[in-house]
């Protein structure tokens, strides 16, 4: 008897419960009739509130039974409206645009726009009101939809309709996702997210890509969006220096929650500077942004898309303002995919100045726990904030369905059995693999094209591997490769086998191994591509790459031991021998030319470069990247760029008489690196400074020597470890080195002020290299260029000491 009126009074209190929240839903127009997008509703003074969607449609739920909701959108009139709640009401609202007047300006002729006035007081306080909340937690909501507007029938020979889902003339949403998370935030930078829930349509086991912190564009910062869409960041209208980038014009004044409000249209002082168009908000007395209604455009000089409106609204939370919605609007043109979309972001619940325990600050930025995706479609009714639109709707049923309909055995049978269909051509050209989705194991043939090539010591070769792969639930996965290669001039055949097990994603955790023997380049980091060599060996008569052939057998592994903090050792063992040409085959004779030997330094006479010798020797490593910040999911851990250097620490050694081993040497080296240092207009720097020394070399031989990244061929993929002009063997040391990389990239500053040049969105760039050892005491490399996304074409010097060296042109190839 007690058990049952425990649960009847526990029913009453739950229907008692449920009977306090009721939704308040219908649309939002202007006076013509249309749909107003993206307008804010939210319970008067509080930070609680929601997002119509792009048909204006809107629900929020209440837990009073009389309250006061406001309805705001830019540029229409703020709207109060009282409602009594005894159950869930439909309540339509009518926008009116808002009437911004110039009745209490005065503006002379040729006098200054008063506008100027209203934003210099608005800089003055920008940094005040940029640091003046040191601290805040809110909810956060996010949805991201993406659509192709029109696209090519087909893509490298793919049909896009097919692979993208898309209608009959090629339109659709490709990417629709939702999230909710608790955003927390500290000054300076400190930041903590943890995501509620998540969904994605089509991806049902899948995690949302939203971030809060990626929502967050702040005008109160001098620059923003640096080194997203575009390698330098752009202007805020109320920047420090805004003045010499923007023109201003008061467009009027209003009242809004019995504030002053100004309209100011911001204007390019020159059309193709990083700034943004469009209008901002700016309160009297205070000089705080109430609204933004800005935009970015290709002559601004964004990639990937052509124009980008940002969209805020600030509401007063205590004695500051807060945005509670952000909206971000994109279209674009890429290759014949016409893209368009938006984000929009709703923040509600506001604690300022909150208590944050000991330690809540990591390096963690976005914290995604296992349940997150698992919200059922009831869930997500009660509790999503925008209303989805039809197609919405639609495009979760349908392509949830195919996400379902993916994972069974027959569906993925069926997709395989064309997939894997085998051609002659698809081997040649792009490799041929044969996929087991359900099993989720995979078989990959390298592409022959690839495996050919020609180098002196070997003539004609082929190196040719199988790679079979293996995958586990949450990014667990091993690969083993066999791999032969075979040179017909010298007609030896060689073979190795190869594997590694990604273990424990979270931890960044690998161990792996490989044996066999193989032919190898004298400087370990590497030389010409067999391409590259093929290509200037056969045509120009020139064999710059040098090998040698070694049996051998590693063992290694690599893990995260702290955050930021990656641990690596291995052990290799070797039997090293010198190798000679064996072919002087060539396509043209040229002149003045002829191959040399393959002892880099005999090149006239063939002599080994060293006895045959075997080797032990052990690695240790630590590499520690300062301030590290990072997103932790069930399927791992994953780093995002650091503003802060990167730090190697590395010590090798080679042990004699172990495993008949003839080395002994111990070698210790440091590094410090980081790349894309963002300096606001004029662009990034990255470098890279590294110094060793071999403690012991007491028995050493050239292939273990401390080699250098040079390069002497026109054509080559850039690196900043690489040297442009140096050359490949030559300065390899035994005793101690300094290195030195530096490259500044101006990100357009300067060709973007030319008519002609502007367009091709070309970036300057200059750099420099030095080197100083035993073997080369005073080497320094100068050189200039422009690149376009990744083709790159310089032009330098190369001194040693104050002698120079060399000159001339490069062109590079790749990220």
């Amino acid at each position: 008897m007690t058990k049952i009126c425990a649960l009847i009074i526990l029913c009453c209190l739950s229907n008692f419960a449920f009977a306090q929240h009721h939704t308040v839903s219908g649309i939002i127009k202007d006076v013509n009739g249309q749909p107003v997008p993206f307008a804010s509703v939210y319970l008067k003074n509080t930070t609680t509130g929601t997002s119509a969607n792009v048909d204006g449609k809107y629900a929020i739920k209440v837990d009073k039974k009389e309250c006061t909701l406001i309805f705001r959108a830019i540029g229409f009139k703020q709207q109060e409206h009282i409602v009594k709640l005894t159950e869930n009401l439909s309540l339509n609202v009518t926008l009116t645009s808002e009437n911004y007047t110039l009745d209490n300006v005065t503006i002379r002729a040729n006098a200054e726009d008063p506008a100027y006035e209203i934003i210099r007081q608005a800089i003055k306080k920008r940094k005040a009101h940029l640091n003046e909340v040191k601290a805040f937690t809110c909810d956060v909501y996010i949805k991201g939809v993406q659509r192709l507007k029109g696209a090519p029938k087909k893509f490298f020979g793919q049909d896009i309709q097919k692979i993208l889902e898309l209608d009959t003339n090629r339109r659709g949403i490709i990417y629709l996702s939702e999230s909710q998370s608790k955003f927390s935030f500290r000054r300076p930078n400190d930041i903590h997210e943890e995501m509620i829930s998540s969904k994605v349509a089509g991806r049902n086991n899948a995690f949302s890509f939203n971030k809060a912190s990626d929502l967050i564009v702040n005008f109160y910062d001098n620059y923003l969006l640096e080194n997203t869409l575009s390698s330098r960041g752009f202007i805020s209208p109320i920047a420090d220096n805004a003045l010499f980038y923007y023109r201003y014009k008061l467009l009027g004044e209003s009242q809004e929650n019995g504030e002053l409000v100004h309209k100011i249209q911001v204007i390019p002082r020159r059309e193709n500077d990083p700034v943004f168009r469009g209008v901002i908000y700016i309160m009297d007395n205070n000089w705080r942004i109430y609204n933004t209604d800005l935009f970015l455009t290709e002559k601004a000089g964004i990639n990937f898309i052509d124009t980008l409106n940002i969209n805020q609204e600030f509401t007063k939370v205590k004695d500051v303002y807060m945005p509670t919605t952000v909206n971000y609007q994109f279209s674009g043109n890429v290759l014949g995919f016409k893209i368009a979309g938006h984000y929009v972001g709703v923040y509600s619940n506001y604690e300022i100045e909150p208590k944050f325990p000991k330690n809540f600050f990591s390096g963690e930025i976005l914290k995604i726990t296992e349940l997150v995706n698992k919200k059922d479609s009831i869930y997500w009714t009660n509790n999503r904030p925008i209303p989805l639109t039809p197609d919405e709707k639609l495009n979760y049923i349908k392509k949830d369905s195919i996400a379902k309909l993916k994972e069974s055995k027959k569906y993925l049978d069926s997709l395989e059995k064309d997939n894997n269909k085998f051609s002659v051509g698809k081997l040649f050209i792009r490799g041929y693999s044969k996929n087991d989705r359900y099993d989720k194991r995979s078989l990959s043939f390298d592409p022959i094209w690839k495996s050919v090539f020609y180098n002196t010591v070997e003539g004609f070769a082929i190196k040719y591997g199988v790679t079979y792969r293996k995958d586990f639930e949450h990014r667990r996965s091993y690969s083993i490769r066999p791999e032969l290669r075979y040179g017909f001039a010298n007609q030896k055949l060689t073979g190795s086998l190869s594997g590694s097990y990604y273990y424990d994603p979270v931890k960044r955790a690998t161990i792996g191994g490989s044996f066999g023997n193989g032919i190898f380049d004298l400087n370990n980091l590497g030389t010409m591509t067999p391409l590259g060599n093929t290509v200037n060996s056969l045509i120009y008569e020139k064999n710059y790459p040098k090998f040698y052939y070694k049996d051998f057998a590693t063992i290694y592994t690599s893990r995260e031991l702290a955050s930021g903090l990656q641990g690596n050792l291995s052990a290799d063992y070797s039997y090293n021998k010198s190798l000679s040409n064996s072919s002087s085959f060539k396509f043209f004779d040229a002149k003045d030319e002829e191959f040399t030997s393959n002892n880099p330094f005999s090149p006239n006479v063939e002599m080994p470069l060293f006895p045959n010798y075997s080797s032990f020797s052990a690695t240790a490593s630590l590499t520690y990247t300062m301030n590290q910040k990072y997103i932790t999911r069930p399927d791992g851990k994953f780093y995002t760029e650091s503003k802060f250097p990167r730090i190697t620490l590395l010590y090798k050694k080679g042990f004699k008489n172990v495993l008949s081993s003839d080395i002994d040497y111990d070698f210790v080296k440091a590094e410090v690196y980081q790349d894309r240092i963002g300096l606001g207009l004029w662009g990034y720097t990255s470098f890279l400074v590294g110094a060793g020394k071999f403690l012991n070399n007491d028995k050493m031989f050239y292939p273990d020597f401390k080699h250098f990244a040079g390069n002497i061929s026109t054509i080559f993929p850039p690196n900043i470890r690489k040297f442009q002009y140096l050359d490949f063997y030559q300065f390899s040391t035994k005793e101690q080195y300094f290195e030195a990389h530096l490259e500044h990239n101006f990100a357009g500053f300067f060709l973007n002020k030319v008519p002609l040049l502007r367009k091709l969105k070309l970036e300057e760039f200059v750099g420099g290299g030095y080197l100083s050892s035993p073997e080369k005491r005073n080497y320094k490399e100068f050189y200039f260029g422009i690149q376009r996304f990744i083709l790159r074409a310089s032009y330098g010097f190369a001194y040693d000491g104050s002698k120079k060296l060399t000159q001339g042109f490069r062109l590079s190839y790749g990220f």
